[in-house]
């Protein structure tokens, strides 16, 4: 016995329920440097539509057993020590939402 084909309409049909919606969401972090002394300080500053900004802080301190001062280094570990300080922070935030709703 023959077994008709389910046709091309049909496939496009099972292929479709297959694929998910995709939203972008634009999360924006800005990178604020200062220098003094020889200590640089980092503040990274999240800012998204969806809840209030965050900011981390980070800062970078000239050795007195470094023969020359590079301010580029001092600014990508402040940098560095900042965004981890502020990803720290937006973890924190995330656990609170996860007990909230966990709560209902």
């Amino acid at each position: 016995m023959h077994t008709p084909s389910t046709g091309a309409a049909s496939r496009r049909a099972d292929r479709q329920e297959d694929v998910m919606e995709l939203t972008t969401t634009r999360w924006d972090v800005q990178v604020f440097l200062s220098e003094k002394d020889g200590t640089t300080h980092a503040e990274a500053r999240l800012s998204s539509s969806r809840r209030e900004h965050l900011s981390g802080t980070g800062t970078a301190r000239l050795s007195p057993e470094d023969h020359v001062d590079v301010a580029e280094i001092g600014y990508e570990l402040a940098t560095a020590r900042a965004l981890m300080d502020l990803g720290e922070r937006l973890r924190h935030v995330a656990q609170a939402d996860i007990e909230a709703l966990a709560q209902y």
